[in-house]
């Protein structure tokens, strides 16, 4: 999305499509997944093995916000400058449309995410248009 909406830029379209309103994700920035991974693997082993179990260990990392994809499209729009009417095709095929994750166990391990969803797009634009003018 973020690149068809920077590619739509340089075009000048007055309009963009988006295929679907129903899913709602949870978005997390890389830097986020990597500050909690490195939280859980300094965690002392009697604080870890007291919130999982043998065969039940794994941990959610989430943000556990989620938003539709209307949010999401309205947000980037903004991040990139996005000057164009959105619309949105209810026909076109959806997923699952919850797709929030379970973030209890890591936030109960004290662990809670740090960015936001428009400043996680933020940064990965400015990262993204970094990437295309370096090569």
């Amino acid at each position: 999305m973020m690149r068809c909406f920077y590619e739509a830029n340089l075009r000048y379209d007055k309009k963009k499509g988006v295929w679907t309103l129903v899913p709602m994700p949870d978005f997390l920035r890389v830097n986020d997944m990597t500050a909690a991974s490195i939280y859980v693997m300094q965690l002392d082993n009697e604080t870890y093995q007291a919130s999982t179990e043998n065969m039940l260990s794994h941990i959610n990392v989430g943000t556990g916000v989620d938003c539709t994809i209307r949010e999401l499209a309205e947000t980037l729009k903004k991040v990139v400058g996005f000057e164009v009417e959105l619309t949105f095709d209810v026909k076109k095929p959806d997923s699952t449309a919850r797709k929030l994750m379970d973030v209890s166990r890591i936030k109960y391990l004290g662990w809670v995410s740090t960015i936001a969803l428009e400043e996680g797009l933020a940064k990965t634009y400015r990262w993204y248009i970094e990437s295309i003018n370096r090569t």
